[in-house]
């Protein structure tokens, strides 16, 4: 007997249909066709397990499975469950009648339990798309999935579940998410604060200016005053997800297995802090079965390298293009996927190998040329896309012991928000464009132009700072973000100073040592 089960690859962050014909003839063979890599093939082992715990037996017969379309590669163990339903239909074990209703996917245990697997999101939407009435899933998995309305989403424990459901022995609940609920929640409390953080006003200031634009930044100072302190609180002052930006993110890590088993919908810009030893490939992404790497994970969020320097100069190197285009092709030779890369880059640095260049009370020991070599270690096209280069000094004791509460988050957050909401308003017609970081150079024309006075502010600094024409945009994008926060529509000379301010690392005094 010949039946048809439904299932679905994972590419990039899409999902495509695998249809899973099963035909049970006369005859001992068993075979499996369409491109399955190894762990698909291992099914065969835990299937005859699974069954055989659960009371049935593998039928000896004839088996032959094929996976369509064929020229697409199947990997995981994800298709464990919907190759075994198929195989027990085929054998007349199981009742087809509603087989074709349903997208079913689960990783089988020898037992017969079904364990979670990846990119549930993806799969469900796929589902929804092509008009199936439900979808059949670990349980774990099950919370993930129901974000996705107007698609029955089933969560179970063990394949007996299953047979039972196709063979109408057993009723199945459906998992019910109140997608609004769920996204409103959670996303005004988060574990770090910058009323914790004192003095440092104008670093601060920086943040604030990043976090409304969507701008990059790299902080300076030396050891202990409170870089990545700082960079973990900025996720509390960016604006909050739109439930578009959430359900992409969320695609993302649920395709890379990054989604826990309570959560269906992230609702917190994520925020990602690799371990200078990473690898290019675990930065972009890729690997043989390409994975989404950490920018992509940090999509709609931040990326925070800290000590910029000590990470190898090929990864930095790599996150040019990213940065540029927001997004990352990783291609092999039959296939090539897309994965969106539209972060927030914040960095931090120490200004010398001991840390201490230009600090009001140590002293610097490094040798001569020292400081130049240590920044040089950060290529200029890289730092060229850096919008804001702001530079730390050691809060003083006076600062430290202050009983006062800094301005909290919740209260820097609105300003940004009211930024934001004025960029949106702006680029309402530009496909793609959300904040002033994104802008081209036409719309850097269109709404950042400085009058005579801001223009003359500009020639200065270009020749006294010999900044690149790179630079240039870079300033005038972060002076329409100062605009922005000030409520101006005009660029005035007041914009454009605070934003040449934020070029520390242009400025060859920097590194005259």
């Amino acid at each position: 007997m010949l039946v048809k089960v439904f299932g679905a690859a994972v590419q990039g962050i899409t999902a495509t249909q695998i249809t899973i014909e099963v035909n049970c003839s006369k005859g001992i063979k068993f075979m499996l066709v369409g491109l399955p890599d190894a762990s698909v093939k291992e099914s065969h082992e835990r299937i005859i397990s699974a069954l055989q715990e659960n009371g049935y037996k593998f039928p000896r017969q004839q088996v032959v499975i094929n996976m369509s379309p064929a020229d697409i590669r199947k990997e995981g163990t994800a298709y464990d469950l919907p190759l075994a339903i198929g195989i027990l239909a085929a054998s007349e074990s199981i009742t087809p009648d509603k087989l074709s209703d349903y997208m079913i996917m689960g990783e089988l245990s020898l037992d017969g339990s079904i364990l979670p697997i990846k990119g549930v999101l993806p799969i469900a939407i796929k589902a929804r798309e092509l008009g199936f009435k439900g979808i059949i899933l670990p349980s774990k998995n099950a919370k993930e999935a129901a974000v996705v309305n107007n698609l029955d989403v089933y969560g179970v424990e063990n394949i007996s579940e299953v047979i039972d459901f196709f063979n109408s022995k057993a009723e199945l609940t459906p998992t019910i998410v109140n997608t609004r609920e769920e996204f409103s929640k959670a996303q005004n409390s988060f574990e770090f604060d910058f009323s914790d953080v004192k003095g440092q006003e104008n670093v601060k200031r920086a943040l604030e200016v990043a976090a409304a634009g969507g701008h990059n930044l790299i902080m300076i100072g030396p050891p202990g005053a409170g870089k990545s302190m700082m960079a973990k609180r900025i996720p509390s002052i960016l604006p909050p997800f739109t439930l578009h930006e959430a359900l992409e993110t969320t695609k993302i890590h649920s395709v890379a297995g990054k989604i826990g088993s309570e959560t269906s919908l992230m609702t917190q810009r994520p925020f990602r802090n690799p371990h200078h030893t990473i690898s290019d490939v675990a930065l972009v992404g890729g690997g043989a079965f390409p994975q989404p790497g950490e920018i992509s994970l940090s999509h709609n969020g931040v990326l925070f390298l800290d000590e910029l320097p000590e990470f190898s100069r090929s990864v930095l190197e790599v996150m040019r293009q990213p940065l540029e285009d927001r997004r990352i092709t990783i291609s092999r030779s039959k296939f090539s996927v897309e994965y969106p890369a539209s972060f927030m880059l914040v960095s931090s640095m120490n200004p010398c190998p001991c840390g201490y260049y230009n600090h009001p009370t140590k002293e610097c020991v490094c040798p001569h040329g020292a400081v130049q070599r240590y920044l040089n270690k950060i290529s200029g096209p890289l730092l060229d896309r850096i919008d804001i280069h702001i530079e730390i000094v050691p809060v003083p004791f006076e600062k430290i012991s202050d009983k006062q509460p800094a301005e909290s988050s919740l209260a820097i957050r609105e300003r940004v928000i009211k930024a934001r909401e004025i960029q949106e308003k702006r680029f309402e017609n530009e496909e793609g464009i959300y904040c002033n970081a994104q802008m081209t150079p036409k719309l850097l024309a269109k709404y950042a132009t400085p009058d005579d006075a801001g223009l003359s502010l500009l020639k200065t600094a270009m020749d006294r700072f010999n900044l690149s024409a790179r630079a240039y945009d870079r300033i005038l994008k972060v002076a329409r973000t100062i605009a922005d926060l000030d409520n101006s529509e005009k660029l005035m000379p007041k914009h454009l100073a605070e934003a040449i301010n934020y070029r520390n690392l242009d400025r060859e005094t920097w590194t005259n040592h």
